[in-house]
């Protein structure tokens, strides 16, 4: 049976073609466990000629030739041409991974627009090219050149945000780019293929390759790739690092993160559990920079937890179509187990389990659910605390003081994001300049594109988003500008 959803070719050189083989993905609903649609299985073939295709232009087409502000324009046009298909791509997302609609329509479809925006006015201001004094005398030229091919590699949860903060700075450098989206979420970046021809991105210069992890493996291996932008596990970035390593290949990893929110004992408590209910399960919980653990004092623990428990308990669970529906399905069956494995870990460690627990849901007899929940009592060695759910499932771990506080927030191999909620902006200020993660928000937390992104320790290497994104996609070349030889005579 064919679904109006169904796809049978790659893009590969920014050209839609056949594949090499019959292999097909089929994506599930995560809500009606039934198959919405069948795309190709990109295979090694489809892979090589994909990366051909973007060595090719990238050596001989015109792109990485051509002016900044010619690339721009281009962008510029994908970004128009996305703006006006924002609730189609909403619907793709929610239909193929599950994520609720609510945040589809609030984040999955738009941060990505405002991404293009975002990266077309930093590369009108990007110093593409400076004169410097030099020390010795004379001058100084440095070059920002493109970084070469670039293979890209996003994950399930966020698929259109996290390709396009690789896609769109690439694209402004001048790279070319072959992109593997994840088996799980293939749809929304047929849509994006489209926009990308419709603007007129060259010939060969980006391909859209699904597929598992063989696929990924060996474009990462691919001696024609010149960087890697991979953003995942921490257990797959590991890998990906010692391959890129190996071959002196330049990548950039943001993978997982274990963040802490630190309630302060004069924070507001109905802000508090408001910001936890978005911050904490996000996205049905499936996001890396999700605030799941609760750092509370020990005066407040009970208090914060009980409200916490009430906020978290009281979210609507259900269809991803429906509006009124905050926590989705899990994008898997396989998702659904580990994360119900972790509610039974936390039960065995020891942890008080206030809302939530294993089980679907009532009222859903189809879907891969998990009951949002909150385990109190939390002890930060603890394996609910220490390790990455990727699910509804948060810690309350209570502090002697800020010092301590601050110690358990660090006391963590991950650091990619955190909070800290207080009435005292100064105040939380000391604490966000002494938690070692990439980004922090003080009573609030966001990703601002003008800014960079990124995480410490084992949340991963380098940066996306601002010029710092941006600077990821080239080489810097100097060129020592020596006095220009005395005229010969005539």
């Amino acid at each position: 049976m064919t679904t109006s959803l169904d796809r049978d070719a790659l893009l590969i050189g920014t050209e839609w073609r056949s594949p090499a083989t019959d292999n097909v993905i089929e994506v599930i609903s995560p809500h009606t466990e039934e198959i919405v649609a069948r795309v190709p299985e990109g295979s090694v073939a489809d892979m090589d000629a994909a990366v051909a295709a973007a060595r090719e232009a990238f050596d001989s087409g015109p792109w990485p030739r051509m002016s900044p502000q010619e690339r721009i324009e281009v962008v510029a046009r994908l970004s128009a041409l996305y703006a006006a298909r924002l609730d189609d791509m909403a619907t793709l997302i929610s239909t193929e991974m599950g994520s609720p609609i609510s945040f589809s329509k609030l984040a999955q479809a738009p941060a990505p627009w405002m991404q293009i925006e975002a990266f077309v006015n930093i590369a009108r201001e990007f110093p593409w090219e400076e004169t410097r004094p030099g020390v010795l005398g004379g001058e100084v030229l440095v070059r920002h050149e493109p970084v070469g091919v670039v293979a890209a590699i996003p994950p399930w949860n966020v698929p259109q945000f996290t390709v396009l903060s690789k896609l769109i700075p690439a694209l402004l450098t001048g790279c070319t780019i072959v992109i593997k989206p994840a088996p799980e979420t293939p749809l929304d970046t047929y849509l994006l293929g489209e926009l990308l021809i419709e603007a007129g991105v060259p010939a060969g210069v980006v391909s859209i390759v699904a597929g598992g992890r063989e696929v990924g493996e060996h474009l990462v291996r691919h001696p024609a790739i010149d960087k890697v932008a991979f953003t995942g596990s921490t257990a797959a970035g590991r890998k990906i690092g010692a391959i890129c390593g190996e071959q002196l290949k330049r990548c950039s990893l943001e993978l997982g993160g274990k963040s802490a929110a630190i309630v302060l004992d004069d924070a507001d408590l109905t802000s508090v559990v408001e910001g936890i209910k978005f911050l904490g399960v996000m996205n049905s919980g499936q996001a890396c920079v999700a605030q799941t653990r609760i750092l509370v004092s020990r005066d407040r623990h009970d208090e914060v937890a009980r409200a916490l428990a009430e906020g978290i308990g009281s979210m609507v669970v259900g269809d991803p179509m429906d509006p009124a529906t905050e926590i989705g399905p899990m994008v898997a069956q396989r998702q659904q187990e580990r994360v119900s494995s972790y509610i039974e870990i936390g039960r065995q460690e020891g942890a008080q389990l206030l809302t939530g627990g294993t089980g679907r849901p009532d009222g859903l007899d189809t879907g891969w659910y998990v009951q949002p929940t909150v385990f109190a009592g939390v002890d930060n060695s603890m394996r609910i605390a220490q390790e990455e759910i990727f699910g509804p499932v948060l810690s309350v771990i209570a502090y002697d003081d800020v010092d301590d506080a601050v110690r358990i927030a660090n006391d963590s191999e991950y650091g990619l994001a955190g909070t800290v909620w207080t009435a005292d902006r100064e105040a939380g200020l000391g604490v966000a300049r002494r938690v070692r993660t990439g980004t922090y928000g003080v009573n609030t937390y966001t990703m601002d594109f003008a800014a960079p992104f990124g995480g410490f320790k084992a949340s991963g290497v380098g940066r996306e988003f601002g010029p710092e994104g941006l600077a990821q996609y080239t080489e810097v070349k100097t060129v020592y500008l020596g006095e220009p030889a005395p005229a010969g005579d005539a």
